[in-house]
């Protein structure tokens, strides 16, 4: 069952892998072939309970080692990630079908990441304030909050751990993380990497098995302080009713249905160029993928005509073939949601100007879809899609452009394409989002906040933000 490419799974708690002793069957599956890659570990309540003992007992050492102690054991990690990309970008691929090329990118973004934070967590600076009293001084000091549940999604399975464990590493806390069921072999690549930079043992661990029997354990232990989940709303809300129990903070990056407002004086063509390679980007399975486009009717047809022909021209096949440009979608869960929707909105009236099939009889294919005139009403401009597939609908102003970005309750990410200052400056303080991207889609870096409003979830991974989420401050008055 095991292919020589793909990893050796286990839980990995102390530093090394241990086999999961809970019950039930499950696989890890390639996407692009529908083949068995490995079974997946499953953490019994017992295993969570050894991966809780082993944070709390590891907190206070590693809370108390000099930071650039543990500046250096990030950046080491780094380079081995580095030095590993080849063979980390396999697994990727191999796990979660996306091509090899955007593995690789994925696994130097990762390495860049946990510099990132080796760096930033070196200023993790409090500051002194001006007493009223002779004599008295006031200080904050930043400290780690604590052992940390992360939980992490498998449409970027090293960007996304590589945040959560980058910064709660560098802020001095422990992290027990749980990545998604189906890419588990990339994110103990990261653990390895760590483990072989010299963390100590016990100052991360990796879990895998049943979801919710997983966040449940968890988020209930008295050891855990704080709670970071990338994911669906719909399982975002349960996690912050369960973390509110514990009154633990949280870190939700949840659903978004990202709108893109191409103006009037928008250049059609290099705005469709851009978004072909922003939408078909990881077979559209990216949280701030651009998905509903509200464009003017003075460039519409150019605009529909020039991303159709970006979206035709696509070579999709499985991510380690040779010339490949996309790849499956990670499960057949998307293709039947694609199938669904695609097929409700030509019923409310679209039209598919390409796409709209099943790629392949094998694997999870689907084709690069455009479809246009996409009324309101259908589900498609409703529910994220989530899939390789760009809906497009006629609007004629700024004010209704506006409108339909806000018209949702998600605010995870927005773009917009003009050549007007005032329109940007107007777009920046009236689109309701976490993060804006006008005239590209460059809303993403180690140093730069991500995150939503709305139900697209509250707080921030990435930037000083990012480390600040995992840090209490604590006020010191002395005389």
């Amino acid at each position: 069952m095991s292919q020589p490419s793909y990893p050796e799974l286990g839980l990995f708690i102390d530093n090394k892998l241990v086999p999961g002793s809970g019950t039930g069957e499950r696989f890890v599956v390639n996407p692009a072939t529908g083949e068995r890659l490995a079974r997946l570990p499953i953490a019994s309540r017992t295993d969570l309970d050894t991966a809780l003992a082993s944070a709390a007992r590891a907190f206070p050492a590693w809370k108390a080692t000099p930071v650039v102690t543990r500046s250096q054991i990030l950046r080491k990690a780094a380079q081995l990630m580095r030095d590993r990309l080849e063979q980390i970008a396999l697994t990727m691929t191999l796990e979660q079908g996306k091509v090899l090329a955007e593995s690789r990118m994925e696994t130097a973004a990762a390495a860049d990441i946990l510099d990132w934070y080796a760096e930033e967590g070196r200023r993790a600076y409090g500051r002194v304030i001006p007493s009223r009293t002779p004599g008295t001084r006031f200080l904050t000091l930043k400290l780690p909050v604590g052992p940390v549940a992360a939980f992490s999604p498998w449409n970027f399975p090293a960007v996304i751990p590589a945040r959560k464990v980058g910064a709660s590493l560098a802020a001095g806390c422990t992290c027990i993380i749980k990545p998604a069921e189906e890419t588990p072999g990339t994110t103990l690549a990261v653990a390895w990497a760590l483990a072989e930079a010299g963390l100590p043992d016990g100052v991360l661990g990796v879990v895998t098995g049943n979801p919710s029997e997983i966040s449940t354990h968890l988020i209930a232990s008295p050891t855990i302080r704080k709670v970071s989940f990338t994911g669906s709303t719909a399982v975002g809300r349960e996690i912050g009713r369960l973390a509110a129990d514990g009154v633990k903070r949280t870190t939700l990056e949840l659903g978004g249905h990202a709108p893109v407002l191409v103006l009037e004086d928008a250049d059609p063509a290099a705005a469709a160029a851009a978004s072909a390679a922003a939408k078909f980007r990881n077979a559209g399975q990216v949280c701030i993928s651009p998905t509903r486009f509200y464009v003017h009717d003075r460039v519409y047809d150019d605009f529909v005509d020039a991303l159709a022909e970006k979206a035709r021209a696509l070579t999709v096949a499985d991510g380690v073939s040779d010339g490949a440009e996309m790849g499956p979608t990670a499960n057949p869960r998307r293709v039947t949601a694609m199938e669904t929707l695609t097929a409700d909105a030509v019923e409310a009236g679209a039209r598919v100007v390409t796409g709209g099939e099943r790629g392949s009889n094998q694997g999870y294919f689907w084709q690069p879809t455009v479809i246009a005139d996409v009324p309101d009403t259908a589900r498609i401009m409703n529910e994220e899609p989530f899939g390789p597939v760009a809906v497009i609908r006629r609007i004629g102003s700024v004010d209704e452009a506006i409108a339909e970005a806000n018209r949702l309750p998600y605010g995870l990410a927005a773009y917009a394409f003009t050549r007007s200052t005032a329109n940007s400056i107007r777009l920046g303080e009236e689109v309701e989002t976490g993060m804006l991207g006008i005239n590209n889609f460059m809303i993403n870096m180690p140093e730069t906040p991500f995150g939503g409003v709305k139900e697209s979830g509250h707080g921030s991974e990435g930037g000083s933000e990012g480390l600040d989420a995992y840090l209490d401050v604590k006020l010191v008055s002395e005389s």
